[in-house]
C-alpha cells in the first residue's frame, strides 16, 4: 500500500484526506516517480471547490490532490524512454502530485530532469508557477526601459515574474499587501499598495509612467494599467481568474515556450533567480497547509514533504 492526499466531495481544506492506496506501478509507456516533495498552487485548492473547474482539467470524484512535484524515479515501463531508475525528476501532474507515487506518461512532456544544485524543495515549485510567470510575460516582450506593474508580486507566481522581469531589464512595480513589503523589495521590486486608489499611488511611484502589466491576482492591475494609458495589448492576465479586460490576453502554463522551465532551472542554479519557500509541510497536515496557501499572505511558495 502506498499513501496519497485525495477527497471525496468538493469543498475546503476539511474535504482532503491522507489516505492509505494500492500502490501504483509503471505501465509499459509510463515513468514511476517517488515524490519527496510536492508544491502548493492556487489552482489546487480551486479545483477543490470549484466543480466546474475540476471539469476542464478533467478531474472527477473521488479524486486526487495537487500538481507540482519532485523525486526520483524509481520505475520505468518497458516502452518508456528518456529516464532511468535513480535520475532525480520534477514535473506536474494535475491531481495527482501529492502522493507517494506519480505516475507519468513518458512522452507527455510533463516530466523533466532536476538539474545538479537544485533541491526537491525548489525543483517542486517550479512547473504552473513558473510556466504561469513566463508565459504572462513573454507576452509582453519586455525588455530594458519597460516600466511593468505586476499584480500579486509577493505569491508564488509573482515571485518568480518580478525575477524574470529584473532579469529582461525592465523596472518592476508589485502589488501587495504591505506586511510583503520588505519581501518583494528583496527580490528587486518596487511595491505599491493594492486596492482602491491603485492608479494614483502608482502615478506617485512612476510619474513618467507605465508600459506593460501583468495581473497574477484578480484583476485590479490589469485595469489600472488601462486606466494608466497601457496598450491592451501589452496587459496579461493569469488564465485561472475571471474574464479580462477587452483586449486583454489571458495566458497560462500551457503558453509557456519550450524550454522554458529548463532555463529557470538554469537560472535557479546560476544564482540569478532565488525561490523563496514560505513554509514546508508535512504531508499529514495538508489540511494546514492549503489553509495557508489559500490565505495568500505567505511570502513565497508552500511544500509539502513526502
Amino acid at each position: 500500500m502506498s499513501k496519497a492526499v485525495r477527497y471525496r466531495r468538493f469543498g475546503g481544506p476539511e474535504v482532503l484526506e491522507l489516505q492509505e492506496i494500492p500502490e501504483p506501478h509503471a505501465a509499459p509507456d509510463e515513468i514511476r516517480v517517488r515524490v519527496t516533495a510536492a508544491g502548493l498552487n492556487p489552482m489546487d485548492w480551486q479545483i477543490t471547490t470549484q466543480p466546474d473547474m475540476a471539469a476542464r482539467f478533467g478531474i472527477t470524484l473521488p479524486a486526487g490532490f495537487g500538481s507540482d512535484f519532485a523525486g526520483v524515479v524509481d520505475e520505468v515501463g518497458a516502452e518508456a524512454t528518456g529516464f532511468a531508475v535513480g535520475d532525480r525528476v520534477y514535473g506536474a501532474a494535475i491531481g495527482r502530485s501529492v502522493a507517494d507515487f506519480v505516475l507519468v506518461k513518458a512522452a507527455a512532456g510533463t516530466l523533466w530532469h532536476t538539474p545538479q544544485g537544485v533541491g526537491d524543495e525548489v525543483a517542486a515549485t517550479l512547473p504552473v508557477s513558473g510556466l504561469t510567470a513566463a508565459a504572462a510575460l513573454a507576452a509582453l516582450g519586455l525588455r530594458t526601459g519597460d516600466t511593468v506593474l505586476i499584480g500579486g508580486a509577493a505569491g508564488g507566481v509573482g515571485v518568480f515574474a518580478v525575477q524574470l522581469a529584473k532579469l529582461a531589464g525592465a523596472r518592476v512595480l508589485g502589488t501587495a499587501s504591505e506586511g510583503t513589503f520588505g519581501f518583494l523589495r528583496e527580490l528587486g521590486a518596487e511595491p505599491v499598495a493594492y486596492g482602491p486608489g491603485l492608479a494614483d499611488r502608482v502615478r506617485a511611484l512612476a510619474p513618467e509612467g507605465i508600459t506593460a502589466a501583468t495581473d497574477l491576482f484578480g484583476r485590479d492591475a490589469a485595469e489600472t494599467a488601462l486606466k494608466l494609458g497601457v496598450a491592451p495589448e501589452r496587459i496579461t492576465v493569469v488564465a485561472d481568474g475571471p474574464a479580462p479586460p477587452p483586449g486583454v490576453r489571458k495566458l497560462g502554463a500551457l503558453d509557456a515556450a519550450p524550454g522554458t522551465l529548463e532555463r529557470i532551472a538554469d537560472a535557479i542554479r546560476s544564482g540569478e533567480i532565488t525561490v523563496p519557500i514560505a513554509a514546508t509541510f508535512p504531508v499529514e497536515r495538508i489540511r494546514e497547509a492549503v489553509t495557508t496557501q489559500a490565505e495568500r499572505h505567505v511570502h513565497g511558495k508552500i511544500v509539502i514533504a513526502l
